[in-house]
């Protein structure tokens, strides 16, 4: 595992949240919630931005953010253009704090304890950008399926 390929991998991926924000033609659509599905895109974005900025923000880039979670699940109707600075921050904290790191820190602890014990610091950020991942996907299933978009 390299430092490059990560710093690469939640870039890309975090650009691809801004442009599944972007998707959506309805705004009021990201807030939408149908059937069986429990969170809405614009929550899960907001539920990523947190997470994000918790661990990688305040872990490794040493920002003073302060999460406020159930937030992330119950606030609605915040415009695109909010969600995605709220994005492209997270971008530039996670770069920040990734370029805090060097190779040997991967196999060090990951300074918050996230689970019952602490962590190794690759095993985390893997976990941390699986996570990015899947909720991503979450939201293009969402998009496409609230707007009927084959995109």
């Amino acid at each position: 595992m390299t430092l490059d390929s990560l710093r690469s991998l939640y870039e890309r991926d975090l650009k691809k949240l801004i442009k599944e924000v972007e998707l959506y033609e309805k705004e009021e659509s990201m807030w939408l919630i149908e059937a069986n599905i429990l969170n809405s895109g614009g929550n899960l974005c907001l539920h990523l931005v947190g997470n994000l900025q918790t661990y990688i923000g305040v872990g490794l880039a040493k920002t003073d953010y302060v999460r406020n979670r159930d937030a992330e699940f119950s606030l609605k109707n915040v415009p695109k253009t909010k969600l995605i600075e709220q994005v492209e921050e997270t971008i530039k904290v996670v770069a920040r704090g990734l370029n805090n790191l060097n190779e040997a820190d991967l196999s060090k602890d990951f300074p918050i304890i996230i689970w019952d014990k602490p962590t190794n610091m690759g095993y985390t950020l893997i976990h941390l950008l699986t996570h990015l991942s899947y909720h991503l996907g979450q939201i293009n299933y969402h998009r496409r399926m609230i707007e009927k978009n084959p995109v």
